[in-house]
């Protein structure tokens, strides 16, 4: 036969390849033996990721790539696996290999993937771990998020600008997308999550209301106040669909599902958190401000203040409340240190009663959710009797548990094991047969010297003896000299040249005993847990509360320590709309400053009526970007809660932050920095309030200078006649544009100064009325180290320019244009103008337009603005 014979497979091989086509997305980490092995592609992947060896098996013939590990590493080595992104089926052995002749049965028994993990190794204690799944509506888009670890479940929907800050500020590890939209979200939402693509069907409005009414075991939505976001329930029954398919069924510690309420926390957009690192730092290595102000103790502590750092309030009561609460325990140290000591004996209570509902939890994690809601007693003791009373709500609402923690008392032994299997975990005392069988199994020489004693005392006969074989098992041996004494209820077993051997009732019940104690021992013990587990199912809730107060309490002590150890102060928020920060400094450059080095403070002072823009400038590396984003991280800090870095605050509620900070290149998406920086700008200007912060840094230099200087003055005429009036700090080196002040009243120069020296400059970093005259490049380059004859010949040039292209001359020039065009004018919304050219684009189908068309359109809707410009003239 000139054809080749086909390779035969192996009944292993078949097997694994069966199981291997129901997760073709998934590395199948296949059980043989005491090793967890992989084949083909997912062995190249494991080996690479896990930097092991990679070698073939001959299977029939074909040669395949072969990788594994022993199975008691699987703690050690599925981390890594999941870090990196993939998605893990591990397949087990179903039954005992000894038990059967055949290949041994198999299957998977979970499916780790990032998103969906419970293993401790691969969470982090302080950060939450979200599974996101996105739905792409016509109009609106659906945003859900789910921590299955701690059974916390998020919704929203709002546009991609909405969807792209959330998924900033919940960083979660994995997001589920429909298929169809897989370009869509790459475009729109960038490439830098762990995405998973679901069928489009899972995302369709009557699946996800009848999943999620049928897990909450409601008949609607509404008690959760998520009924009327269709399209976040469609995202949130994906959710639940995908932990189904990720063999995830235990889920009764997801509890409820609350709404992202978009309204009572402070805007940032996705610029806006990258832009001041609050905890993504740009630079490798670079400090973020959640690292400075974390001094959480527990991991709900920790988490909470990521929550409350991505989400600041603004409502000034309950800011005010979170205030009052830091500065009682500044005012009280003692309470303050009593409670912390207490938190540090409280375990991961979120994650513990998730593994309780998840049923995979061990002995001695149930001792430490006694031990960690034992440790809250005190805590709820000492802040219920306080005078603070939003401390005082917070101690009456932390439950005691007291029944809880008796019945695992009772149940379980201190000292229980991690494995059930080693036996020990049930207290003595809780189970008389269990008591009774661990008396057999592990007292049996005294229960036989006892039986001994009595059938020698009973029988008369002293040279009695017990013994067993694994022929007859237990007995009882009598010399032939006493044969005549034994008792006629005993039962002959064996006859010996000297001697007789005997079995009693009591012997064969005792033996019966002994033999299965071991085992029943160890099915008892099982049992007995699992019901306990299920018990303790019912205080979910309760134990979810606690976590939740916990986790708050510590945010609290932990501001409380911040502003004593880096002397910060309180704060006052208002309804009114100025700002003034007195001897302001930054958070996060304090920290970083030599030993000895004080930081140099600065005010800044903001309103909408007389000093609405504050335009800085100064030479760069003065520190104008810090003046910045120091205004923008106090604010805040304020807003969440914290005291902030400052000789005193007053802040009128920000409802807004904007900034346009730092220069950061897209070239990946094909755009320049000043494309990037025009984006984000334009983002800014057609979102604004009148409660919001814009901060701008150098706008306009990624083009050339005469281009630069005229956008940035357009930008601040745009902001300074906008009816929002909104606050904001323009930091530039364009000092043309101090002459804005003379033409816009509510825009104001100041300067961070320096000093000249000889032949160089020293910077001050004070903010100080008044534009700067000049800019200070040439002095900067030389700090550097720029080679001398580079910095003689720009000096040279620089004098040249100066002649031919005076600053004044070109500050002249603005100043006319100014005057000679009218400022910016702003329609009412009312105005029926408006209101007609609306409707008039409204009803135009661009998608069927020609240019020619389309342009005959554009001059129709001037023509109806003609006579608004000639009024605009007149004025």
């Amino acid at each position: 036969m000139s054809a080749k014979k086909a390779a035969k497979v192996t009944p292993l091989m078949k097997q694994y390849n069966t199981i291997k086509v129901k997760y073709p997305d998934a590395l199948l980490l296949f059980r043989v033996g005491d090793f967890y092995e992989t084949f083909g592609e997912d062995a190249v992947k494991t080996a690479k990721i896990l930097n092991i060896v990679l070698t073939q098996r001959n299977n029939g013939g074909e040669r395949k790539e072969l990788a594994g590990f022993p199975h008691h590493s699987l703690n050690t080595y599925l981390p890594k696996l999941v870090k990196a992104g993939e998605r893990v089926a591990i397949c087990d052995q179903l039954e005992d290999p000894k038990q059967t002749k055949t290949i041994v049965k198999r299957g998977v028994t979970e499916l780790v993937t990032p998103g969906v993990a419970l293993n401790d190794e691969v969470l982090q204690s302080k950060t939450n771990n979200f599974l996101c799944a996105i739905h792409f509506g016509k109009k609106m888009n659906g945003i859900s998020f789910l921590d299955v670890s701690t059974g916390e479940f998020l919704t929203a929907q709002g546009d991609v600008e909405y969807l792209d800050k959330l998924l900033q500020n919940f960083n979660p590890s994995e997001v589920l997308i429909p298929k169809k939209f897989k370009k869509q979200f790459a475009e729109q939402l960038g490439q830098d999550y762990h995405t998973f693509y679901l069928e489009d069907w899972v995302f369709k409005p009557d699946y996800a209301f009848e999943t999620l009414q049928e897990h909450f075991s409601v008949s609607s939505l509404k008690g959760f106040g998520v009924d009327h976001l269709e399209e976040g329930v469609i995202a949130s029954g994906a959710i639940l669909y995908y932990l189904g398919e990720t063999q995830h069924h235990q889920l009764k510690h997801i509890t409820s599902i609350s709404r992202i309420a978009e309204e009572e926390y402070v805007w940032m957009d996705r610029f806006t958190i990258r832009n001041l690192e609050l905890y993504h730092a740009n630079a490798q290595n670079a400090v973020t401000l959640l690292d400075v102000i974390d001094k959480t103790i527990s991991p709900m502590g920790g988490r909470m203040l990521k929550r409350w750092l991505a989400l600041p309030l603004k409502n000034t009561e309950k800011i005010a409340k979170r205030h009052e609460v830091v500065s009682y325990f500044l005012n009280n140290h003692s309470l303050q240190q009593k409670v912390q000591q207490q938190i540090e004996k409280i375990g991961d209570l979120e994650r513990l009663i998730s593994k309780v509902a998840t049923q995979k939890i061990n002995p001695r994690e149930v001792v430490q959710l006694k031990n960690s809601l034992e440790a809250i007693i005190p805590i709820k003791k000492e802040i219920s009797k306080s005078n603070n009373d939003p401390l005082k709500v917070l101690g009456e609402n932390l439950h005691g548990c007291d029944l809880l923690r008796q019945k695992i008392s009772e149940c379980l032994a201190e000292e229980a094991p991690v494995n059930i299997v080693k036996g020990n975990a049930i207290a003595t005392g809780f189970s008389e047969e269990l008591d009774e069988l661990r008396k057999i199994a592990f007292s049996g020489k005294d229960y036989l010297d006892k039986m001994l004693e009595r059938e020698v005392e009973a029988t008369g006969i002293t040279s009695l003896k017990i013994a067993s074989n694994n022929v007859f098992g237990y007995y009882i041996e009598v010399r032939n000299s006493h044969k005549s004494k034994v008792p006629e209820s005993w039962i002959r077993k064996q006859t010996l040249v000297n001697a007789e051997r005997y079995i009693t009732e009591e012997l064969k019940e005792y033996e019966a005993k002994i033999l299965g104690a071991e085992e029943k021992i160890h099915v008892l013990e099982q049992e007995i847990f699992q019901k306990l587990i299920i018990w303790i199912n019912d205080y979910i809730k309760s134990v979810q509360q606690n976590a939740n107060l916990i986790g708050r309490l510590d945010c609290l002590c932990a501001f409380a320590q911040l502003a004593l150890q880096e002397n910060y102060s309180k704060p006052i928020i208002t309804d009114g709309y100025h700002l003034d920060i007195q001897d302001g400094r930054h958070p996060v450059i304090e920290k970083q400053l030599p030993v000895g080095e004080a930081y140099i403070t600065n005010t800044i002072q903001l309103d909408r009526d007389e000093q609405q823009i504050v335009m800085i400038t100064g030479p760069n590396m003065s520190g104008k970007s810090a003046i910045l984003r120091q205004t923008a991280l106090i604010v805040l800090l304020a807003q969440m809660g914290s005291f902030v870095p400052a000789k005193s605050a007053e802040i009128g509620l920000v409802d807004k932050i904007f900034t346009r900070v730092g220069a950061s290149d897209n070239i990946s998406m094909g755009e320049s920095t000043f494309m990037v920086e025009m984006n984000e700008t334009a983002n800014i200007l057609n979102n604004i309030s009148d409660r919001s912060l814009v901060l701008l840094d150098e706008i306009g230099r990624g083009t050339s200078t005469y281009d630069g200087i005229s956008i940035a003055w357009a930008i601040s005429e745009y902001l300074h006649e906008h009816p929002a009036k909104p606050k904001t700090l323009f930091a530039t080196h364009y000092h043309e544009l101090n002459e804005m002040t003379q033409t816009f009243k509510r825009i104001k120069n100041y300067n961070v100064s320096v000093k000249e020296l000889k032949d160089n400059v020293l910077f001050l970093r004070k903010l100080v009325p008044g534009g700067s005259e000049h800019s200070f490049g040439i002095h900067v380059a030389k700090m550097a180290g720029m080679p001398q004859q580079v910095l003689h010949r720009a000096n040279k040039i620089l004098k040249k320019l100066e002649k031919s292209h005076g600053s004044e001359e070109l500050s002249g020039k603005l100043k006319q244009a100014t005057e000679e065009e009218p400022q910016l004018s702003f329609f009412k919304l009312d105005d029926p103008l408006l209101e007609e050219i609306k409707q008039e684009i409204l009803l135009t189908d661009i998608d069927i337009l020609t240019p020619v068309e389309a342009l005959m359109k554009l001059n129709e809707i001037k023509r109806m603005l003609m006579p608004a410009k000639e009024e605009v003239k007149k004025k």
